[in-house]
């Protein structure tokens, strides 16, 4: 029996789907969100269209900065390079950040091990609500890119989707903390 592999171009030509519909919902909604929020009409219809292409994001807990950076850069990549920017992760509590380290903990044998992949809760920027795992990868590009205009910073080699907002500048890029390479199989959280 032959396998089946997966069409990539599908998922490509999906995405790409995925913007265009996003940008005309966008532009679409811009005339109610002026008379709703006349100064930010841009911002708020770039909101909405957002929350119908990413519905599960969620930015509750991400520090006041940190959110307002995030806003800002990902309105400005929709509408004036027509990138979509979306959060798998922001905030989480110490207590999950716990439970993402003691599984990984499991998983690898070793806090060591571990610790190329996930960290424990009283290092994690996740925790501090200042970090922001972005996707798409477009999306990432464009905020490694543009980012530093938002002091919104890539830190890691190895995680091309996490991004810290650092308003004191950029940090040096740096291998994740007990990584031994540059690439790493799989998400760090």
């Amino acid at each position: 029996m032959a396998s089946v592999r997966p069409d990539r171009g599908w998922a490509h030509r999906r995405d790409r789907w995925y913007k265009a519909i996003t940008r005309m919902l966008a532009a679409a909604l811009l005339p109610v969100a002026f008379v709703i929020t006349p100064g930010r009409a841009r911002r708020t219809a770039c909101r909405w269209a957002l929350a119908v292409r990413f519905p599960a994001e969620d930015l509750t807990g991400l520090t006041p900065p940190t959110r307002a950076a995030f806003t800002a850069a990902r309105t400005q990549a929709l509408w004036r390079d027509g990138e979509l920017i979306g959060l798998t992760s922001g905030h989480r509590d110490a207590g999950e950040q716990e439970r993402l380290f003691a599984a990984e903990v499991r998983r690898s044998g070793s806090p060591a091990a571990a610790r190329r992949r996930a960290l424990p809760p009283d290092e994690s920027r996740h925790v501090a609500g200042t970090a922001l795992d972005i996707r798409p990868v477009e999306g990432a590009r464009w905020l490694e890119r543009h980012g530093a205009r938002h002091h919104l910073y890539r830190v890691y080699d190895n995680e091309w989707w996490h991004f810290e907002h650092r308003p004191d500048g950029p940090p040096q890029r740096l291998p994740h903390p007990g990584s031994v390479g540059h690439r790493l199989s799989g998400p760090l959280r």
